[in-house]
């Protein structure tokens, strides 16, 4: 796997994470998904914030 494909797994991991947090956060404020504990969103928020600062970094140092 080059660099290129791996960092845009990343990113697309990053989208994913952040439109399921933003989507659940929205659905639960409504009262439709309110089954879903805050801290999973934050989980999801946090999860796509850390690989998009990893992403960064990869693509940034990227020695081979």
């Amino acid at each position: 796997m080059n660099q290129y494909s791996l960092n845009r797994k990343l990113i697309q991991s990053v989208g994913i994470l952040l439109g399921l947090g933003i989507a659940f956060w929205i659905l639960r404020g409504l009262g439709i998904l309110t089954f879903i504990p805050g801290g999973v969103i934050w989980l999801l928020l946090f999860g796509a914030i850390g690989i998009g600062v990893f992403s960064y970094l990869q693509r940034r140092w990227w020695r081979f």
